[in-house]
């Protein structure tokens, strides 16, 4: 895998810090809906639901993880679909995006 990236070494931490961020959230969460799935008060009926929202939530952590990765590789930022780079200012707004503008467009209209 080739080291490159057109990310700053600023631009990489501010989106660094934003993936930690969610990383220290989801973990939180989890670590909460772990809780209450062995509650011996919860309802059966809800945890089925509460094991649902783990499954969710451990899936947004390995992304979160893989994109943290992809910040330290120095391969984070490229679309999935073209391979092109992904503009910062979306990468700010949306830290986990996999595609270009035109990509998700028309990853989208499937």
């Amino acid at each position: 895998m080739s080291v490159d990236t057109h990310l700053s070494s600023v631009q990489l931490d501010i989106v660094r810090e934003e993936l930690e961020g969610q990383l220290f959230r989801w973990t939180r969460q989890l670590t909460d809906l772990e809780t209450a799935v062995n509650d011996d008060a919860v309802e059966v009926s809800t945890k089925s639901g509460l094991l649902a929202d783990i499954v969710s939530a451990e899936r947004n952590l390995a992304v979160v993880r893989q994109a943290l990765r992809d910040v330290t590789e120095l391969t984070y930022g490229r679309c999935d679909g073209c391979g092109l780079a992904i503009p910062f200012e979306r990468l700010k707004a949306r830290p986990l995006a996999r595609f270009c503008m035109l990509c998700q467009r028309r990853h989208e209209s499937r």
